[in-house]
């Protein structure tokens, strides 16, 4: 008798059937299944015959002997049209019968006919379900309830040897699971599962590969995965959240579908089927069980990172709290109040309890006066949604009404669509200065402020308990809504954190591409001397930088509006490559957001570029320096209102702030932000996190701060996600000495390099042609030994990482860089993963950006027609045959007196002419030139440099000076004009 293989995927597959077949589930073959139906019709009819015997005979007499055939086929026709879903919680009707397809779980224990119905429910699981008419293709598990499936499970075992994950069983999804088979339409099956022995991902809509699937992992130390278990990391899904009584209360409280809604809120006809992910059904489970037993009087702390899902988390578990019957079957609260300002909360609520419950009026709006507030909440209404400034009002009517119990959801997060303070700034700024105008500006008092004064001065009231919504508590806010620990800290009752969201894909991580200004300069300045970057941009840049000292606004525009031409306003590609991304400056005052429109207008406008600005400040403004009144409505042209909508419109780059959208601000083409604004803490964390919404295409935004150190935000973030900037020290050089390493490792070539590049920037070559370049790179890899596979990886990682941060600031002119760079970032995708390689990142191993035709850098790399092959490109960065970039003598001076502040005149262009004239006639440098590399000969011209200036030490003794005591200065006119008398050389 053969060994038994304990590490085979079917062992995996029969381990969770035993689970869920000692579970109560019933276990059924596969021949059971009909294809065409797409259903176990015995286990339907099953279910009809045990719950509803009396109607069945109704329908007998309408069908007679036909009664099953036709009532089999009115179903699926009802699911086709109406979804799972809906039929499972309306049922069908047929010839004036109507038919449950489900029971739910009574909210009390009064009905003890609904107790009975409710365990009436049939859950069954088959493995190895044949799902199509076509072929013989199969799922490996499917759960069905009374006859009908809910969830598809692929399962991978990386155990088993062969190389299959998670990431396999999500390609086969994509690439295997055709979506017009039956069991594959949207709303047929509820939600499909991807799972290995270490990760979970789901979907609820196969769409071949534009299918999205997202993580449903505990998380692992507040970041992405699953801890370690006595047995699979991934247990968890069928021991606790498939289980009967859970996955039934999924359908039953949490699973709906909603309209897809356009830019403005309109519905576009699309529809999506939401399974909630599982910190949201973790919280609002651990919520409603904790005010279960707790009664009223308790707060909450719930910190849900932006990406989370708060809307849908705050929606389920009010239609939660208003339906919450304790122990002894009464309401634990009368009314649930939801504090916000977000418009989206009312429209989820209304949608998403008319499908829980089919009852319309449930939801109460309050948006007016405050006795139509206190009215509703006299009245008993179960769920009322009001704004943020309501909130003194709610705490005053709430304890005029003892005898109530009330639960109040506040989502802060969001404090306003506009991001204002509830400070009333002066409704008009008179500043002497700028300085005096920042002072005024400068104490900013949020909602979360507000609402913590309120809180304080009234007392814990045992009739209301609080549910607090946040991405970043301030410290009052734990003390008022946390849990406070032995050691006196408070920690939040429930944690999605920011490390996990990044490391989830929901949100960007803003602090890749976080840059000072200082860092910013010292960077340009690095690349002076190096061939290997564009001189010609980097020299430019440098000319906005007089010195490290304070800069004026003027001074900052132009750095600012250069920065987005060269390196941001083709980010965020759209079909067609056109540039969609945005920017936002955030100003120290409002006086200093006039100015900056001022100044970007006039800049922008002198340059031909083909952007516009838009200013968010309240109030008006008057400028000291003429007496001019300024108003955002006067500066943009139409009102307040309008500004967020009309900054969506593809002409608008760049929102000027201050004070306004700077948390609750929402825009994912938001892309680049410049600060120049003093923050710490939760405003530096809050302000930052506007650029990290995701968008197909979008990669890691970059900010670029003008007025504070690394440290201090680095601080700011560590209290939410803990991570570390780039250094000040990055030498862009780096990116070389890793190439070089990489190609050490042999498992790929320059040729494959160029094959895939060729492929890559060609916009007529599909997708599946890179592949074949691509997995036979990954064979390679598989060859090295685990310690090699695993340096390789982390190289290539960090080339890719430091290549995307650079290229955001240095204008390289580098093509293999370039090539590299995309190449690496496909190739990490393709690479296996290792089995204790954890957490998986879903950007990088699963929802993969669609395959898209970008120019990394804004003057891209060129492709000669017919051939696609890169034009060549001098070490310099700059084509030979270009007379254009030929730098003259006059040129070489005025750079030199730009970048260094030195006073070389015309006069002693003369001089450098003369060295210039010598140097290039001496024989030994001509000789160089024709054997040697570009590199020694530029050793052969630097020795001769110093020979003939030598010579002029008593003729000409100030040129000398000034040339020998700047070593910068030196170096510079050095290397300019090696490149005029290599490009002489080169073409003799």
């Amino acid at each position: 008798m053969g060994r038994q293989n304990k590490t085979s995927e079917q062992n995996m597959e029969e381990q969770i059937e035993i689970f869920f077949t000692e579970s109560g589930f019933l276990k059924r073959n596969h021949s059971q299944y009909d294809k065409k139906l797409c259903m176990d019709p015995e286990l339907v009819m099953s279910f009809i015959f045990a719950t509803q015997p009396e109607e069945w005979e109704k329908l007998k007499e309408q069908h007679r002997e036909q009664v099953k055939d036709k009532f089999l086929l009115r179903l699926k026709s009802e699911i086709d049209k109406r979804g799972t879903l809906d039929v499972l919680r309306k049922g069908v009707r047929d010839y004036g019968c109507h038919f449950d397809l489900a029971y739910f779980q009574p909210v009390s224990g009064l009905n003890k006919t609904l107790e009975t119905l409710y365990k009436a429910n049939l859950l069954s699981i088959t493995r190895q379900v044949y799902f199509s008419e076509n072929n013989n293709k199969s799922v490996d598990m499917v759960i069905f309830l009374n006859g009908l499936p809910i969830s598809v499970i692929e399962l991978k075992d990386k155990l088993s040897g062969s190389g299959y994950n998670v990431n396999s069983a999500i390609k086969q999804y994509k690439e295997d699971r055709d979506p017009k088979e039956p069991l594959f339409h949207f709303k047929r099956c509820l939600v499909f599962f991807a799972v290995d022995e270490d990760l979970v991902y789901m979907t609820t809509k196969l769409d071949g590969t534009k299918t999205r699937f997202f993580p449903f992992n505990k998380g692992l130390n507040n970041g992405a995965g699953n801890p370690p278990t006595d047995g699979y990391k991934t247990e968890y899904l069928w021991k606790e959240i498939l289980q009967r009584d859970s996955f039934m209360n999924i359908i039953q409280h949490f699973v709906h579908v909603a309209d897809v809604l356009d830019d403005n809120g309109m519905p576009t006809g699309e529809q999506i089927q939401i399974f909630p992910r599982y910190h949201q059904l973790d919280a609002v489970r651990k919520l409603i069980s904790h005010s279960q037993n707790a009664g009223t009087g308790r707060n909450y702390l719930i910190q849900h990172s932006a990406g989370s899902g708060k809307s849908n988390t705050i929606a389920w578990l009010c239609h939660q709290l208003a339906g919450l019957h304790d122990k002894n079957d009464k309401r634990v609260f009368d009314t649930i109040i939801v504090v916000s300002d977000r418009r989206v909360i009312d429209r989820q609520l209304q949608e998403t309890i008319k499908q829980f419950e089919q009852v319309d009026g449930v939801v109460k709006k309050i948006d007016k006066r405050s006795r139509q507030l206190k009215e509703a909440l006299e009245n008993g209404k179960n769920i009322i949604v009001t704004t943020l400034q309501k909130f003194p009002y709610i705490i005053e009517d709430i304890q005029e009404l003892p005898g109530k119990k009330f639960a109040v959801a506040v989502d802060e997060a969001h404090s306003s669509q506009s991001g204002e303070t509830s400070k009333s700034l002066k409704k008009v700024l008179k500043a002497q200065d700028l300085e005096d105008a920042e002072a005024t500006d400068s104490e900013e008092e949020t909602y979360e402020d507000e609402i913590a004064k309120e809180m304080e001065a009234r007392g814990r009231q045992k009739n209301v308990s609080f549910f607090a919504f946040t991405a970043t508590p301030k410290g009052k806010t734990f003390e008022l809504f946390g849990e406070k620990q032995p050691d006196g800290t408070y920690l939040p009752f429930h944690l999605y954190s920011m490390k996990q969201a990044i490391e989830e894909g929901f949100i960007l991580d803003v602090l890749k591409n976080y840059t000072t200004y200082k860092t910013y300069f010292n960077l340009l300045k690095k690349i002076e001397d190096d061939p290997r970057y564009d001189k010609r941009k980097a020299t430019r840049l440098l000319r906005s930088f007089v010195d490290l000292h304070e800069i004026s606004i003027q001074k900052k525009v132009e750095i600012i509006v250069e920065h987005y031409n060269e390196n941001v306003k083709n980010k965020i590609p759209d079909k067609n490559g056109n540039g969609r991304a945005k920017a936002m400056v955030v100003t120290r005052s409002r006086l200093h957001a006039v100015r900056f429109k001022i100044a970007c207008d006039k800049y922008i406008k002198e340059r031909g570029y083909k952007f516009k600005t838009l200013a968010a400040f309240s109030g008006t403004v008057v400028d000291p320096d003429d007496g001019i009144e300024y108003t955002e409505p006067g500066m943009n042209g139409f009102s307040e209102k309008q500004t967020k909508e009309e900054y969506k419109k593809p002409s608008y780059k760049f929102l000027i702030v201050a004070n306004k959208f700077q948390t609750g601000f929402d825009q994912p083409l938001l892309y680049a932000m410049y600060i120049d604004k003093k923050l710490s803490g939760v405003a530096a964390v809050q302000t930052l996190s506007r650029s990290n919404r995701i968008h197909l295409n979008k990669e890691e935004p970059i900010i670029l701060d003008f007025a504070n150190e690394a440290d201090e935000i680095e601080q700011a973030f560590s209290d939410y996600y803990g991570t570390t900037l780039l250094s000040e020290g990055t030498d862009p050089n780096k990116l070389y000495d890793i190439q070089l390493q990489l190609s050490d490792f042999y498992v790929y070539s320059n040729e494959d390099i160029e094959a895939f590049a060729k492929l890559y920037f060609d916009r007529r070559v599909k997708q599946d042609r890179l592949n074949p370049i691509l997995n036979e790179v990954a064979e390679r890899f598989v060859k090295l030994t685990n310690e090699k596979k695993e340096e390789f990886k982390k190289l290539l990682r960090s080339y890719i990482r430091l290549y995307a941060f650079l290229s955001q600031i240095i204008p390289f002119k580098d093509p293999g860089l370039e090539k590299l760079y995309v190449f690496g970032r496909m190739l990490i995708r393709k690479l296996p993963i290792e089995k204790d390689r954890l957490p998986v990142e879903v950007m990088d191993q699963v929802d993969m950006d669609s395959y898209r035709i970008q120019l990394i850098s804004d003057d891209g790399i060129n492709l000669d027609k017919g051939e696609g092959e890169l034009q060549p490109i001098s070490d310099v960065g700059t084509k030979l045959t270009d007379k254009k970039d030929k730098e003259i003598l006059s040129k070489i001076i005025e750079d030199i007196n730009d970048r260094f502040g030195t006073d070389f005149s015309d006069s002693d262009k003369v001089i450098i002419q003369q060295m210039q004239s010598r140097m290039e006639s001496n024989p030994s440098l001509k000789t160089s030139a024709k054997v040697n590399s570009k590199q020694k000969v530029k050793m052969t011209f630097g020795h001769l440099f110093d020979d003939v200036l030598d010579d002029m030490y008593k003729e000409h003794f100030d040129f000398y000076r000034r040339i020998n005591d700047g070593k910068e200065v030196k170096a510079a006119l050095l290397a300019m004009m090696f490149e005029q008398a290599y490009e002489k050389l080169a073409q003799a």
